[in-house]
């Protein structure tokens, strides 16, 4: 425990020379982008995401000798690159073509960086047509769209593919399911941004207002504040895998210790801007991740044929975490396990609830300019997704854990890299998503902006970070809690709510030429109602193997 307490207040101090505590109170706004806005007062940043656990690793055993391969060893690293740009090119031109627009974002990292993004207001017409020069460009949207897309949840789909699969073969259809999925959810995402182009809503609670109904407004602000308080589980149970991992130290004790030293001062904190700078780490973490990987299933550190292995790490791993591959190949995406993994998929897609501020902040927000901004960044996030699930799964098969930087040894440096970058990340991404959950609780609770005061934030703040720690403790699996809330909350976010407030607005409007997007949006809708309740099933039956 001293050694876990000395660790910690090193890890503390370092993470407390970047921040800083203000004492004034956040402005009231929609309480479901409230934490988003916080990151978004004077500069351009957006959300950051989520992850799970980090096992504590066997001691090495005896070296290995290093045996010359036979021939019937798997395909050697060039072949496995090439087989894998490969599938990964045609799962991401599935989604790309189907989301394309006629822009091409080749700036995109440059522009999002130099330029911040700015709010625009449009009028409340039903067609806006006030072209305001000063918002964010499409490139700069795609970038920060991308960024709220792609977090570190995507390091649990491996498992969800695991969950079907053990042979090579059954990335094939995962990958096909990661297209269409991301597909739906990108035309959910438009039509929310379509929505708010008819009505003038700055926010998804008030799309809803405005469409469906005002008195059924509590619906969609109960449903994303549960999502947010399941992303937080998520992201505690993530850091206390990571910080055991890294600190060498029991889970439990490690989550408390992390908590009450690291997240509680930080969730304290009544202004966020200083939290601002470290955004990007997200996407730089995520991008080191997917390379990392990408390394140790090329050079075959992981690597084992039959009873014997020949990877560096392999001695260093549990059994339950080394490669396993059977015989379950492409027909095994027919099995009922298979939704657990697209489950997980609608809550990797998730943004939707900032679907409105992004539409709003682009510069001549057009539903073109806005559909092509969807189009290419979920086209995007499909490469990715698809790219570092298939080097996960193609690495560890079924083994994946729900959190597939596990499966890697904890002396692997490269992944020890990777580990850090997704605990940094992690550290100043929580308090975004933990704003939003508090205010959305004392929204739900009714509670108004003047008696928000501090001793009552503060008590709140300590109450929800104790359930959360709580839960964290007894969950051990990441992979359950993105897959049971994808299968509730995150279908009916991304395709219920939208195809619901599209509906309404066109039938309120008249719109006679749109009948067609409603059936589609109508038929999304139903399918993404079926899949989360089998989905759900599915995934509560998980927690008995």
């Amino acid at each position: 425990m001293t050694k876990l307490v000395a660790n910690l207040l090193l890890v503390l101090s370092l993470l407390f020379r970047f921040s800083a505590t203000t004492a004034e109170f956040i402005p009231k706004k929609s309480w479901a982008v409230r934490g988003y806005e916080a990151f978004n007062s004077d500069r351009s940043s957006k959300e950051v995401s989520q992850t799970k656990k980090a096992p504590q690793p066997s001691p090495p055993n005896k070296a290995v000798s290093k045996k010359p391969r036979p021939s019937s060893d798997p395909p050697s690293g060039v072949t496995k690159a090439i087989w894998g740009v490969g599938i990964a090119a045609v799962v991401a031109a599935i989604g790309g073509k189907a989301l394309n627009g006629d822009i091409k974002p080749e700036r995109a990292l440059v522009e999002a960086l130099s330029k911040p993004i700015v709010t625009v207001y449009t009028q409340r017409n039903a067609s806006p047509k006030i072209l305001n020069p000063d918002g964010a460009t499409i490139p700069n949207e795609i970038f920060n769209l991308v960024k709220a897309i792609v977090g570190v949840g995507v390091l649990s789909l491996p498992a969800g593919v695991a969950a079907f699969g053990s042979a090579p073969g059954a990335f094939i259809p995962a990958g096909i399911l990661i297209a269409l999925i991301g597909v739906l959810s990108g035309y959910g995402f438009q039509l929310i941004g379509k929505v708010c182009a008819y009505t003038g809503a700055k926010s998804y609670r008030e799309a809803w207002s405005k469409t469906v109904g005002e008195g059924s407004s509590w619906i969609p602000a109960v449903s994303t504040t549960c999502k947010t308080f399941l992303a937080c589980l998520a992201f505690s149970m993530v850091l206390a895998d990571t910080f055991s991992s890294l600190l060498e130290t029991p889970r439990n004790e490690t989550l408390v210790g992390v908590t009450l030293l690291i997240l509680l001062p930080l969730c304290l904190m009544k202004n966020l801007k200083s939290l601002a700078p470290f955004s990007l780490m997200g996407v730089m973490g995520m991008a080191y991740t997917a390379v990392a990987m990408t390394v140790r299933w090329i050079d075959g550190s992981y690597a084992m044929v039959g009873e014997t292995h020949q990877g560096q790490f392999i001695s260093q791993l549990p059994g339950y975490l080394r490669p396993k591959f059977g015989n379950l190949g492409m027909k095994s995406v027919f099995s009922p396990n298979a939704l657990i993994l697209v489950c997980m998929l609608s809550t990797a897609y998730m943004a939707h609830f900032n679907a409105p501020k992004f539409y709003l902040e682009l510069r001549n927000n057009t539903l073109p300019r806005f559909n092509a901004v969807v189009g290419w960044s979920f086209g995007i996030s499909i490469f990715l997704m698809g790219f570092i699930t298939m080097v996960g799964f193609l690495t560890f098969g079924k083994a994946c854990d729900g959190l597939v930087l596990n499966n890697y040894a904890g002396t692997d440096v490269w992944m020890g890299l990777s580990r850090i970058a997704v605990a940094v990340s992690l550290v100043f991404s929580y308090p975004l998503a933990f704003t939003g959950c508090r205010d959305g609780f004392l929204d739900l609770a009714k509670v108004s902006m003047e008696k928000r005061s501090s001793g009552l934030l503060n008590m709140v703040t300590v109450a929800i970070l104790g359930v959360l720690t709580y839960l964290a403790c007894s969950l051990t699996d990441v992979s359950f809690v993105l897959a049971f809330g994808g299968a509730t909350l995150g279908n009916l976010l991304t395709y219920v709510y939208p195809a619901l407030m599209y509906r309404a607005v066109v039938a309120q409007q008249n719109r006679k030429g749109e009948q067609l997007g409603v059936s589609v949006a109508m038929v999304s809708a139903v399918l993404g109602l079926g899949m989360g309740i089998i989905g759900a099933g599915m995934a509560l039956r998980s927690l008995d193997y």
